[in-house]
């Protein structure tokens, strides 16, 4: 089964951090993900620059509305992403905890569908 593991960080969290520690987790996680992906488990992963640069298209009504960053009321912001493959949803729990985001903000886990079955579902 593949998992969606959808990183969020408080950006005044990681702001507070002693110096050179960002750094330092940030090793420790490439490290990690390294070994995921040596054992099959990680199947991709990418981070994203910062939502200040992002923007959301909403359509209502036939109008279109483009507003500046990510539309939430939060701290904690989307940072990156990992595709990974597991047994079952704790297993991917587990994956995810050995993350050292999660101290800095929110680990979501979420199981892929499989789209390919959609698609035959719907005719498409």
């Amino acid at each position: 089964m593949q998992f969606l593991m959808l990183v969020y960080n408080d950006d005044t969290l990681l702001e507070a951090l002693p110096e050179g520690e960002f750094d330092t987790r940030m090793k420790a996680c490439f490290d990690h993900a390294d070994e995921l992906r040596r054992d099959g488990k990680l199947l991709g992963s990418q981070q994203l620059e910062s939502a200040r640069k992002a923007r959301s298209v909403r359509i209502r009504d036939g109008r279109t509305q483009v507003l500046d960053g990510p539309f939430a009321e939060t701290k904690e912001v989307l940072a990156g992403y990992n595709i990974l493959e597991a047994d079952s949803l704790d297993e991917a729990v587990r994956i995810a905890s050995e993350f050292p985001w999660a101290r800095t903000g929110c680990i979501e886990v979420r199981p892929i569908r499989d789209i390919d079955a959609v698609r035959a579902r719907v005719g498409g």
